[in-house]
């Protein structure tokens, strides 16, 4: 039997290991012997903690998910409240961050956006973490547009920072951040009143 307080160790552990192993082989070679021997624990203890394959890639990309979502919120909380410019620079830069966008994670970001279309629990994995995205750059955009437009610009630059981030993970060369930031900032000064654009 597990001793109690091994979960705290053994989890992460494992959610690591399932992240390096999907890197390595892919989601569909990962096993669970695969993924028990890259963390030394034997195919029983996966099982024990996360009921199998299916609930250690849940349980990891929750963690990808709220390290994504603290990012996010530190970013934030170093923008100035009334510079809507810098927030919603910071709120892309921080879907570019190396910790999301660095090999390891990037292959497990795609492994999880694959496996969701044929996966209820990760389908709603996804469709949260799409909402809040939208959340946080709509709450942004409407403090300088109309309702209807700050929708229609909150929407576009999701489907930016998506298609930036695709096609950087898909790159050999990886994401390139401050370009992907530059281009989604050049749409922006197209969209929002100038003002926002000037300087003290």
């Amino acid at each position: 039997m597990p001793k109690v307080g091994m979960a705290e160790i053994r989890r992460p552990q494992l959610i690591n290991a399932t992240m390096k192993v999907i890197d390595q082989v892919g989601l569909q070679g990962a096993s669970v012997a695969l993924i028990g021997r890259a963390a030394s624990v034997s195919p029983g203890i996966i099982n024990h903690y996360f009921g199998g394959k299916d609930g250690l890639l849940e349980a990891t990309m929750r963690s990808v998910l709220l390290d994504l979502s603290s990012g996010v919120r530190r970013q934030l909380a170093e923008a100035p409240s009334d510079d809507v410019v810098a927030r919603l620079t910071a709120i892309i830069r921080a879907n570019f961050d190396p910790s999301q966008t660095s090999p390891q994670t990037a292959k497990t970001w795609l492994a999880f956006w694959a496996q969701a279309m044929h996966h209820p629990v990760l389908f709603r994995l996804q469709r949260v973490n799409e909402k809040r995205l939208l959340s946080y750059l709509r709450f942004e955009l409407k403090k300088v547009l109309p309702n209807d437009q700050a929708t229609a610009v909150s929407l576009t630059l999701a489907a930016l920072i998506d298609g930036f981030w695709l096609r950087g993970a898909l790159s050999p060369d990886g994401v390139n951040e401050t370009l992907a930031t530059e281009l989604i900032l050049d749409y922006l000064r197209q969209q929002l009143p100038h003002t926002c654009f000037e300087t003290a």
